[in-house]
This record gives C-alpha cells, structure tokens and sequence, in this order.
C-alpha cells in the first residue's frame, strides 16, 4: 500500500509503472525523452558529509546510456584530500538507478546518487557510503538481521520575518501553528520536495527555538529572525537513510535560499536557545519486519543487546556524531542533550531513549470515535531505540557505520551487552539519579572526542570495516578545532565575554555542515 501511494506522488514512478528499487537503464532513458531531459546529474558524498555534484549535458541517447552504464571519472584528491594520492586520484562516479529524481530546481535534469569505485572496479573502501554499506552487509551475514533507521532532522530558518504580527514566545516554539509560525510555507515547499524524491516524510513541526533577533557579527545573520524546525523521516535501510539525510539537507538549503533565508543545521547558534540535534531512531529487520519486541510488548533480547552495543561505542560516536566547537556547547546538562552513557523510556535527558511505540495500546482512534465500524489491525512492532547524541555536524554515513558496528557487537557479545544495558539504565531524571557519577561520560570537546576514537579504533577497524586512514583523517579534523576545555574556558571569562566568544565559536563556521 505504502508503495502505491509513493508511486502516486513520484513522478518517475508513474512514467515508468515501476517501484524505484526495480529501475532499469531503459526505464531512466524512458524518463528522460518524457521529460525533455538536457542533462544527467551525479550526486555523491565526499568526506566532509556533503552532498557533491557533477552536471552532464546529454546530445543523444547513445551518450545518455553510456553515462548511465559507465559512470563518469572524478578527482578522488579532491573530494578526499589527504586520503588519496594525487599521482594516483582518479575515481570512479557510478549512479544507483533507484535514487534517480527530478531535480525541482532544474527541470530539464534527471539526478542520481552514485558511489565511488576504484580504478579495479571495487568500492573504494575509503568512501564513507561504502564503509556503511560494508558494515551493514557484514552485519546482516553474521547476525540474519538488518538495521533500519530514520533521521530527526533539526534546523533555524533564518531571515527577515515581514508581518511581526502574533510573536512567538521564546523557546515557546514546539508544535506552534500559523500565525505565529511565520515560515511554514517554506517548510510545505521542501516537504513537497521530499515526499516526491524520497517518499519516507513522517511529519514535520516547529521546534523549541525561536530567536527574534540574532546576535552576530555575521551580516547574514545579525538582527535576522530564527525558527527552529524538525522534519522527521519513516525507518528505510540504514544505507538508504543515510542518502536521504544528506540529500534532504541539501533540498532544505536550496528551498531556504530560494526564499533568501539561510538554513543552518549548526548545533548551536546561542547559547540560551535550542541547539539542533540529529537524532536517529534504529531497530531491528527480519525478513522485513520489525523484531524489537515479544509479544508481550517488552524489549526483545536482541534490542537489549543493541542498546548495550550503543553504550559500549557512544563515546566514540561523538567524533562522527558531533565533528566541531560548537557541538559541545550544545552537550551539556539540563539542555535535553545528553552528556552521560545510559538509557531509559521516554526519558529525553537520556543518551538512548526507547519512545512509545503503541506496544501496549493500539487501534486508539477507536477510543475516541465510535462510530467507526472497522477497527484497525496493525500487529507489527514499532518499537526504535533513539540515539540522541549527534547533531548536525555530523558525517552521517559515518555515523550510521558506526551505529551498525555498535549493534554488530552489541549481538556478537551477548552476555556483556546485556550487562552493560542493565548497568546502564536509569528510570528518572539522569541529573537527579544518585547514580550519575557513576554513569559514562561523553566527550567534552572535539579533541577529547578524537582521543576517546583513537584509543578505540579497534572497535571501527576490526574486520576492514574502517580503514586506519580514515580513522587517523577524522581525527585530525577534530583535534584541528584546538577545543579541549571548551566550556571551562568559556566558563572563565569575565560575564560580559562569555557569550560573544561562545557565538564567536557558534557562528564561525556555520555553513561548514
């Protein structure tokens, strides 16, 4: 059902009659003389987590199939400085036919996600998106399971707002209608866009953060007004939710510059409003359904152990979860961000959380209209376990490799895992548990986040998964933002300093991710 309604709203679908993951290269030929298509545009993620892209005009259908059959070349130095030498930097660009769309912002373009190959024709092991589509394969080879997973993705619009008419309160924002949402026909025009292109949109919302004027010294943003929101996706395969991730913040930064706002995914941008969190929900597939439950409703031995696998690597997933300064101004007590290793129900203060997921009650419409003569039998689990750690700095592909590592050894270490879950576990506020000094902490800081990576690259690299140069190139990156302390010496500062040099480490960067 869920694949005919999506074939209703994409467009490629209703030209050629297919679901996406049966496209063919004569289907995407099909596609392009319907659609009067003037060129074919490659996407791909470098290192850095951002979406790339190579624009190639098309004369004639010969040259149109040898593009999609062939790929095209590219300067891997480039797109992965000091990670492939410049003697030897060509790769490989090949398109995934099931990820083609139309691009809303060119029209005579028909756009696919590929992946890098060497010049052997292999998966360049050193391409984020191939390292998590090894992990997961590996992963499905040795337990029988997949991960599925979806992002939250959090972000400010930010502009000059022209009807100031019904202000919204500060951080009073979270769920707000129009009149006081004042950008909500921006975030309708992305939502188009991404229901088309990806068919997986959950819903969308206005979040906590709303800024009525910004502090900065930045034009772009000083004096400009901020909302804050969320779009968050259905569960797809974790290599799927990564594209998505990447291709959706390039869709919003589009559709937002389109409309002269900027659109930040920055995880912080003051320090006494809301940061922009990116937080993955996950759970475990088996022959395509959701296994995280018994039939009783409680957590399923296997989803116990992923939790644990979560505990054991959180530390560590900060470097691809949470990559520059301003991450760690966001991570901090009494924010609804975490910054100890344990999880709970519910409990938003918690690294992990496990929401409600309609095990106990379901059909609840029924309770409200009774009138309605067919209850609804939906008997598959929803249950996901949330990690709430990252934010928008992060390299997805990365960090859902990371996630899938997590899990791999979460249930290859039963015993331990489960250990470590039941250790793990606090059933109130963390801040008011008497245990809290007891419980894990996360990294405070960029470098220290880089040392917890290298003193644990046994946990990434173990069976090729990462390779040693990728773990050393990450690395690097975070201790080049020269953090350690942060807080503390933000914290040291006379009063009046404290907030013009943390929205001078804010802002600094602001479009890096």
């Amino acid at each position: 059902m869920e694949k005919e309604i999506f074939a209703l709203t994409d467009p490629i679908s209703i030209i050629t009659g297919k679901d996406k993951n049966s496209l063919t290269r004569n289907d995407l030929i099909k596609v392009m003389i319907e659609k009067k298509i003037e060129r074919i545009t490659f996407h791909y993620t470098g290192i850095d987590g951002k979406i790339k892209e190579l624009r190639i005009p098309i004369s004639n259908r010969k040259q149109a199939e040898l593009i999609l059959a062939e790929g095209e070349r590219c300067d891997g130095s480039s797109i992965f400085k000091g990670m492939v030498d410049v003697g030897k930097s060509d790769l490989y660009v090949v398109p995934v036919y099931k990820t083609a769309f139309l691009n809303p912002f060119d029209p005579t373009s028909l756009d696919l996600t590929c992946r890098f190959l060497d010049r052997n024709g292999n998966l360049a092991d050193f391409a984020p998106d191939n390292i998590l589509a090894k992990a997961h394969n590996n992963f499905k080879n040795k337990t029988g399971f997949d991960i599925y997973s979806l992002g939250e993705l959090e972000f400010y619009l930010i502009g000059n707002f022209e009807n100031q008419t019904y202000p919204m309160p500060k951080q009073r924002g979270y769920h707000q209608s129009a009149p006081f949402v004042k950008t909500d026909h921006i975030v309708n025009e992305m939502l188009h866009h991404m229901a088309k292109i990806t068919g997986n949109i959950k819903y969308a919302h206005n979040e906590v953060g709303y800024i009525d004027k910004v502090e900065s010294d930045f034009a772009e943003l000083k004096g400009k007004s901020a909302e804050q929101v969320e779009i968050e996706f259905l569960l797809t395969p974790i290599e799927e939710t990564a594209d998505v991730m990447v291709l959706a913040s390039w869709l919003v930064r589009n559709v937002a510059y389109k409309h002269g706002f900027v659109a930040t995914f920055f995880p912080k941008i003051d320090t006494e409003h809301a940061g922009n969190g990116l937080h993955f929900h996950n759970a475990l597939y088996k022959n395509g359904k959701n296994v995280m439950t018994k039939q009783d409703g409680t957590l399923a031995d296997e989803a116990i152990q992923f939790i644990g696998g979560l505990c054991q690597y959180a530390p560590s997933l900060t470097a691809f979860g949470n990559m520059v300064s301003s991450s760690y101004l966001r991570l901090v007590p009494n924010h609804e961000a975490p910054t100890k290793v344990c999880w709970s129900e519910s409990n938003r203060s918690s690294l992990i959380r496990v929401p409600l997921a309609w095990t106990s009650k379901k059909d609840l419409a029924m309770q409200l209209n009774p009138q309605e003569p067919n209850p609804y039998n939906y008997q598959e689990s929803r249950q996901t376990v949330e990690l709430r750690s990252p934010d928008g700095s992060a390299n997805v592909h990365l960090l859902l490799a990371g996630i899938t590592m997590a899990a791999d050894w979460g249930l290859g270490n039963k015993e331990e895992s489960t250990e470590l879950a039941k250790n793990s576990y606090v059933s109130e506020n963390i801040h008011a548990n008497p245990a809290f000094n007891e419980l894990g902490d996360l990294a405070t800081s960029c470098v220290e986040s880089s040392e917890i990576l290298l003193s644990n690259k046994h946990l990434y690299e173990r069976e090729n998964i990462f390779p040693h140069r990728v773990i050393e190139q990450v690395a690097n990156t975070l201790q080049n933002e020269n953090d350690r302390n942060l807080n503390k010496r933000i914290m040291a500062l006379p009063k009046e300093e404290q907030s013009y040099e943390s929205r001078r480490i804010m802002h600094r960067n602001l479009h890096k991710h």
